[in-house]
């Protein structure tokens, strides 16, 4: 039996008020803040970590995967266009043109190969997938937060909604300052394992996952040669610079709850040890590795799975290629061509509480077509579209479950969304 304590109360400061809080500064956290600032809310963003981006910058997931609907036409834009291009004009962006885009010639394929942006099951055409430097893409987030205007915390671990009847008001945080609340009119949840929505006690499903890590390795003489001869590693930017997505997630074989800290814990040790392992093996048995040395090695496990909510509607597998009257975002898949998922803005709402909006990987879809909506354009598109939501609810004076979806997908389009193919 758990032994229990019982802890005093306590009151709690107010640290701000805002009309729109989002949790979470990974790629759809940002979005979210950028868009409903830029919309005309007063927004705070809120970061655990010290930066901006989360698997898209300290994971090494450095790969947008994709933008493209697999057939050679661009399915979104918005703000995962506005910072692919921001990376693009300082050079630390690769992707293949327009006019290729959807191309079966071989030569192409195996050259976007060689940089991971085409995987999956052939026959394989070119697709529009990006490759980036990850400080870069910190700077570039960085930028689009500060230019809007958008009040950013780092460093304040979220730990608490604090719900009123059908709505949450808030969140407490705790700091090495100590705790403290914000209070808001609308809250985004784009924690990625939705702490937000749990705490509230929303409905949701749970995976348990293999964790990895991705690394970089530098020094490596002819890494084109390399790669050609079957190596499981793909170019990155900068001269003679590898990257290893996988890390070791083959020979980690147990699976992890990712929102426990003690299978965290082992998680963290093994991967980071199997890693060190593949990089003396590359060195060993690689041709070009000899003297090849170890950029990064991710500051965040890979882990793309582990809470999702159950929404106003789960988009399920049943509906690839079928469109939907509250479309806000559509993707297509990273490792399949003929598959195209309209997300509906019911998947970015909770059954039971009217303020509450959820962005990112942690939206209500089901286990199959999580693997496409993880990614991080699609995390970029649903987080904008929250974002623009949550402003344009604000400025209503309602709720955003009682917002006019056209009225959203009207704001989303003007502002470079792709919502109709």
């Amino acid at each position: 039996m758990q032994r229990i304590i019982q802890e005093p109360s306590r009151s709690t400061p107010v640290k701000a008020e805002t009309e729109v809080l989002v949790i979470g500064g990974g790629s759809a956290g940002v979005a979210a803040a950028v868009a409903a600032a830029r919309n005309g809310a007063e927004v705070i963003l809120v970061e655990r970590l010290g930066y901006l981006g989360g698997l898209a910058t300290g994971g090494l997931i450095i790969l947008l995967l994709t933008l493209d609907d697999g057939r050679g036409r661009q399915v979104i834009g918005g703000l995962c266009q506005e910072v692919t291009d921001r990376v693009a004009k300082r050079g630390a962006a690769h992707f293949p043109p327009q006019s290729q885009w959807g191309s079966e010639d071989a030569e192409l394929v195996r050259r976007d190969q060689r940089w991971g942006l085409v995987w999956g099951h052939g026959p394989h055409r070119v697709r529009y997938s990006v490759a980036y430097d990850p400080e870069e893409f910190k700077f570039a987030l960085n930028q689009m937060v500060e230019e809007a205007k958008v009040k950013l915390l780092l460093h304040a671990y979220a730990c608490d909604a604090i719900v009123e009847g059908d709505r949450v008001t808030g969140v407490t945080f705790q700091g090495k300052s100590g705790r403290f609340a914000i209070l808001a009119k609308v809250v985004i949840d784009a924690s990625g394992d939705g702490d937000i929505f749990t705490s509230a006690g929303a409905a949701y499903e749970r995976e348990d996952v293999l964790p990895w890590l991705w690394f970089t390795m530098g020094g490596v003489k002819n890494p084109e040669a390399a790669i050609d001869a079957g190596g499981w590693f793909f170019h990155t930017l900068g001269e003679g610079r590898v990257l290893l997505p996988w890390g070791a997630t083959e020979r980690v074989t147990r699976k992890i709850d990712a929102t426990n800290p003690e299978d965290l814990t082992y998680a963290e040790l093994e991967c980071r040890k199997r890693v060190m392992e593949e990089v003396d093996r590359l060195r060993r048995e690689i041709p070009g590795f000899a003297n090849a040395h170890l950029c990064h090695i991710a500051d965040q496990l890979g882990i793309t799975e582990s809470r999702r909510l159950v929404g106003t509607y789960m988009l399920g597998r049943d509906d690839v290629d079928i469109p939907c009257d509250d479309v806000i975002a559509i993707t297509g898949h990273w490792t399949k061509y003929e598959a195209l998922y309209y997300i509906p803005y019911r998947s970015l709402l909770p059954k039971e509480f009217s303020n509450l909006l959820v962005a990112g990987r942690c939206i209500s879809v089901d286990h199959r077509v999580h693997h496409a909506t993880k990614e991080i354009p699609p995390c970029l598109a649903t987080g904008e579209a929250a974002g623009t939501a949550a402003a344009l609810a604000v400025r209503g004076g309602i709720d955003p479950k009682r917002l006019e979806v056209k009225l959203l997908q009207q704001r989303l389009t003007t502002h470079g969304a792709i919502l109709r193919v």
